[in-house]
């Protein structure tokens, strides 16, 4: 069986079974009892309103604290919307932000796995330890899946102790496996990560979740076509990952540990040929779902091109230092899985801000 006719029957049968499984998944919220003071569960709050985490940073990148609602305009499908809650941390949030680390050992060869972990013990043992928000540490793995802490912590100490119990395994999908072990990797990383958004859903409170690759495969060229119900069942999956995200108020970040070595490669940018978001099936293609976009139109950054992982995992959690939480009334949705691309701006000059920059709506 050629290439491309075997990707196709990869995707068709893929995408099929994607969309089956995460649309029979229910992310339920925790029990009333589980959830900390008066706040509302993400899963509920966002029934009825659009709930953005916003990061406001200035032309060297530092994010500016010190702004106030007035500061902020907002747009859903290019219509403003009235800011119905505002509230700018500056410091410590309660409850606090969370930092997810995750290390892909599925994406990544075992050396730079290995580099990656001498990277992340300088994180952690910055400041002798004591980290400025709670941590948890993940491996990604094509055995286990991802294997997360149970608990987050400030220690780095403790933390280190734990990172280093975990063995790094040796990837057992190679190249030689499936279409070119491709499928297989694109399949387990694209079902981590929902399965991880789900387990989040089910905690109060923003998430950055930090994910340490060059990305799992795209998927996508010209020797790739899909049919109709190919496109159908991709878009499907496009819709519950953005939704799922949002719902777990998940920001997610993607940080390639190939540094210097990829920067001069096409492979760095090609992601942002998949930017644009999807309004139709028909529109849909397999980069929509890689991992750099899903970052970026989650609010997050792709970061690549240095070998100082510590600086960019740093540059990750300074976004949880001083952000916005706005929350909006949506625009009604006509249809089902209707595209909303939101848009956050702010007066004062010489400011940006990110937030997320989409959402599908339900009628």
């Amino acid at each position: 069986m050629g290439t491309q006719s075997r990707a196709t029957l990869f995707l068709l049968c893929f995408f099929g079974f994607f969309a089956s499984a995460f649309a029979q998944h229910q992310v339920q919220a925790p029990p009333q009892d589980q959830v900390p003071g008066n706040v509302t569960p993400l899963s509920e709050a966002q029934d009825s309103h659009l709930v953005l985490d916003v990061v406001v940073a200035d032309r060297s990148g530092k994010p500016r604290a010190g702004l106030t609602q007035n500061d902020f305009v907002v747009r859903d499908n290019g219509q403003p919307r009235k800011i119905l809650s505002f509230r700018a941390v500056d410091g410590v949030a309660e409850p606090p932000v969370k930092i997810i680390l995750i290390v892909d050992e599925v994406n990544t060869t075992f050396s730079h796995v290995a580099y990656e972990r001498d990277q992340l013990r300088k994180f952690l043992m910055q400041n002798g330890g004591q980290l400025t928000h709670p941590v948890a540490l993940g491996f990604f793995t094509d055995t286990m899946g991802t294997e997360l802490q149970p608990n987050s912590s400030t220690d780095g100490k403790a933390l280190l102790a734990s990172f280093d119990e975990h063995e790094t395994r040796l990837r057992t999908i190679r190249r030689s496996t499936g279409f070119y072990g491709a499928e297989e990797r694109f399949s387990l990383s694209q079902k981590n990560l929902g399965m991880l958004a789900a387990a989040e859903a089910r905690l109060p409170g923003r998430k950055l979740v930090i994910w340490i690759s060059p990305g799992w495969p795209l998927l996508s060229g010209p020797n790739i076509t899909l049919t109709a119900k190919q496109e159908q069942g991709l878009f499907s999956s496009i819709v519950w990952l953005a939704n799922a995200l949002r719902q777990a108020r998940i920001t997610l970040y993607s940080v390639d540990p190939l540094g210097v070595e990829d920067a001069a490669t096409t492979r760095l940018n090609y992601y942002e040929e998949f930017l644009k978001p999807v309004a139709a099936a028909r529109n849909a293609q397999a980069g929509n779902l890689a991992l750099q976009v899903l970052a970026r139109q989650s609010g997050g950054q792709a970061l690549n091109s240095s070998n100082d992982i510590t600086d960019q995992v740093n540059r990750c959690v300074a976004d949880a230092d001083a952000f916005y939480t706005l929350t909006v009334d949506p625009v009604p949705s006509d249809r089902p899985n209707e595209l909303h691309s939101v848009d956050v701006k702010v007066e004062t000059p010489g400011l940006t801000a990110r937030t997320r920059n989409l959402y599908y709506g339900q009628p």
